[in-house]
């Protein structure tokens, strides 16, 4: 479907007494790639927010599949694999600098109502910002 590159670097908080980055920090990698994503078509979280809307991730997924290190840069490519009813998926793919890859993860973010907590429809400004 929708495909964006994002690059992070790790830094030196991130990383464990193994010298490797921290197994949760992936999950924080994959969601400000899924932030980028959606920025680039109009829907930050400030327009989501100023709509009523709430973006909760309901399912998340981490395969590791090789550890990255201090101050490497990372590439997360981020794909929006599907949207359906109020759900949308997003599948990430984590590589170095040399390729390698580090981890694969799949995600799965609900549109919400703000006040109510109730799942809703797929917005009009995700509909218009994404053209389905």
């Amino acid at each position: 479907m929708i495909t964006h590159t994002t690059k992070i670097r790790t830094r030196y908080g991130e990383v464990d007494q193994m010298g490797y980055v921290y197994h949760a920090n992936y999950v924080s990698y994959c969601h400000q790639a899924r932030t980028e994503l959606l920025r680039k078509y109009g829907i930050n979280d400030q327009v989501l927010e100023e709509n009523n809307i709430m973006l909760p991730v309901i399912n998340f997924n981490i395969d590791y599949k090789s550890p990255a290190n201090y101050d490497e840069l990372l590439t997360i490519e981020t794909t929006l694999t599907e949207i359906k009813g109020p759900k949308m998926a997003f599948d990430f793919k984590i590589v170095d600098e040399k390729g390698k890859r580090i981890c694969e993860a799949f995600s799965v973010v609900a549109f919400v109502n703000a006040n109510s907590r109730k799942p809703i429809r797929l917005p009009d400004i995700v509909k218009t910002a994404l053209k389905i």
